[in-house]
């Protein structure tokens, strides 16, 4: 089974590198620390699952998802978050998520989904289960995109923002002109209904696409 590993801690990337690796059945291809990394990576590697945190610096996780749903739907995608409310379990569901479990999951769970994703199956902790089963029971619930309206570059201008880069900084990470970069800055906040990047980033936290 080949496994891409994305998640901005390093600490956690080689734990679940060393737990993956002891399992003998599980080859890890690829370490990636932000979103946009991990989706370069995955259409470099093509694994056939991809263990991805939601909060991830420059693109969130659930837009990874979304993006490896629509451009590698071979790859199934398993989220490992600290997030076990029920808003993100559904987030996720709906972006193209086949597994999702919480970090203080045991490793046996761990590899118990690797599995079950490689063969094709879905796997949800208890935590994400039930909110799923909620879900089916109450199906009126709205379930917003957190992105709103953005487009695939405004979500990703959207996260350097939310990082404190200015637009002349995210002008040169993008390899845009500065103008270009000011005008997807103003799309996104006018798209949010937030006025400058102190609004930004408290958009940011209360939907939890930053940490």
């Amino acid at each position: 089974m080949r496994v891409l590993i994305a998640d901005d801690h390093t600490m956690v990337r080689e734990s679940l590198v060393g737990v993956l690796l002891a399992a003998g059945d599980v080859q890890v291809v690829a370490q990636a620390s932000d979103g946009i990394e991990a989706v370069e990576l995955a259409l470099k590697t093509r694994p056939d699952v991809v263990v991805a945190d939601l909060s991830m610096p420059r693109l969130n996780g659930l837009e990874v998802v979304r993006r490896l749903r629509e451009a590698l739907p071979q790859t199934r995608v398993l989220v490992l978050t600290m997030h076990g409310e029920d808003e993100y379990v559904l987030q996720a569901v709906r972006a193209g998520a086949s597994g999702y479990l919480v970090k203080d999951s045991a490793a046996s769970e761990l590899l118990s989904a690797l599995r079950s994703l490689h063969a094709g199956r879905g796997h949800f902790g208890p935590q994400a289960a039930k909110a799923l089963a909620d879900q089916l029971h109450r199906p009126e619930r709205p379930l917003d995109d957190p992105y709103g309206r953005l487009t695939e570059r405004e979500r990703e201008v959207f996260h350097l923002i939310a990082e404190g880069m200015t637009t002349k900084d995210i002008a040169q990470r993008l390899g845009i002109s500065t103008k270009t970069a000011e005008n997807h800055r103003g799309r996104v906040l006018d798209k949010l209904g937030v006025r400058n990047t102190a609004e930004l980033v408290r958009y940011a936290l209360r939907k939890g696409l930053v940490e």
